[in-house]
């Protein structure tokens, strides 16, 4: 595979480029923003963020033009994550509605849902959060234990959601629930939109250890949600599921996107401070930083050799697994290479007045070993399905552990 841009990429992507630079004034910008006061004010600028891209043409890429896409590859779609990080524009707000919830709405819903919630979703007029995992069901989603009755025209939910990011400042989200109890456990289960401003829905965040919360506990006391605002068939809520999780994986990093601080970040990290460093450290940090830069270029150009599957028609498969627990490792390698860096420095970059960039990434990288299924559930997917390894004893399928 030529990793080179063709000529039609690189005029596309001096488009891009040109665009951004238009736009500049009105684009929030990594770092600005992260110390006001009011969140508010911030959530609004990532909101007129995301306007802005899209009313530039750079949201929404590969998404059929019907729904308010642009028809694009997911060539075109890397190369303006690529610029979008090289301008230092932060992640989309609505990243999760972009890359998961969005195009779940577009396989499975109808058509008045498309057309009433995916141009608001683009031009993140509401931000969307996925509603899936639960205090007894992480791993094991299909065990999960919030139900929706069916009651005439409606549906009443009850029960609790956790580690749901953007639940804080989300409009809607895709919720999954058990609609059928007598059912094998994957069979019972149904997917609705949420609207997370209803009656009954309880929204209470989680401090993280880097000292943010992204992420919440979402509590359901008798929420009613109309039958019109299902996904899919009743019962069919597993595989309604699966188009979710394996758009979250190639949204994560399973199309050879980097996670956490890009490679070239690091790799300007590392210009500036090894000089700075005794011989001793400079050949740890050097040998860190080397382990990093491998790691994350293997990822990404595995990555985009997925590309070509995907854009020829194939769909998310176990490969975007295998891109996701990648790159998970490959961003714990690079956050770690920069603390290195640091040396005797990352204690004040620590303190309220220093830089803590490299220290908050540290801190946050490694949750992304759990999202879109840990690094476990990932390994035992590629194991069964790309090895053709025999599946662990699953005792909530078969008492005697058999499948």
């Amino acid at each position: 595979m030529d990793f080179d841009d063709t000529p039609e990429e690189a005029d596309f992507r001096a488009g891009v480029r040109k665009t951004l630079e238009e736009h500049a004034g009105e684009l929030l910008h990594a770092g600005a923003g992260e110390d006001v006061v009011d969140a508010r004010t911030h959530e609004a600028e990532m909101r007129r963020t995301q306007r802005v891209l899209h009313e530039a043409g750079l949201i929404g890429i590969t998404w059929p033009r019907e729904y308010g896409g642009q028809g694009g590859t997911l060539v075109q779609q890397a190369i303006v994550q690529q610029e979008l990080a090289r301008a230092g524009v932060p992640p989309l707000v609505n990243h999760i509605g972009l890359g998961m919830c969005g195009p779940t709405v577009i396989a499975h819903g109808s058509d008045e849902q498309r057309s009433r919630y995916l141009p608001r979703l683009l031009r993140a007029d509401d931000v969307w959060c996925q509603l899936f995992s639960e205090p007894a069901s992480g791993s094991d989603l299909a065990a999960l234990r919030t139900t929706a009755v069916r009651d005439g025209d409606d549906w009443v939910v009850n029960g609790q959601k956790v580690w749901t990011t953007l639940a804080h400042v989300a409009d809607f989200g895709i919720l999954l629930t058990r609609t059928d109890p007598e059912k094998p456990k994957h069979a019972g289960l149904t997917m609705f939109v949420v609207d997370v401003h209803a009656p009954g829905v309880t929204v209470r965040p989680l401090r993280q250890m880097v000292g943010s919360a992204g992420f919440n506990e979402v509590f359901f006391d008798d929420v009613r949600i109309p039958d019109a605002e299902r996904l899919g068939e009743p019962g069919e809520g597993w595989r309604v599921a699966l188009t979710t999780l394996m758009n979250e994986r190639v949204a994560i990093g399973g199309a050879g996107s980097d996670l956490g601080l890009p490679v070239e970040t690091l790799a300007a990290h590392a210009r500036e401070r090894l000089p700075r460093l005794d011989p001793e450290r400079q050949v740890l940090a050097r040998q860190a930083v080397g382990r990093a830069v491998v790691a994350a270029l293997a990822t990404r150009y595995t990555g985009y050799r997925r590309f070509t599957v995907l854009s020829q028609g194939g769909l998310p498969g176990p490969e975007a697994s295998a891109g996701k627990l990648a790159g998970t490792a490959a961003a714990k390698l690079v956050a770690d290479a920069g603390v290195r860096l640091l040396g005797d420095d990352a204690v004040y970059a620590a303190t309220a007045d220093g830089d803590d960039t490299w220290q908050r990434t540290q801190g946050y990288v490694p949750g992304l070993a759990i999202a879109g299924g840990t690094d476990q559930v990932l390994r035992n997917i590629l194991g069964e399905r790309v090895l053709g390894l025999p599946p662990e004893p699953r005792l909530d399928k078969d008492p005697g552990g058999r499948r």
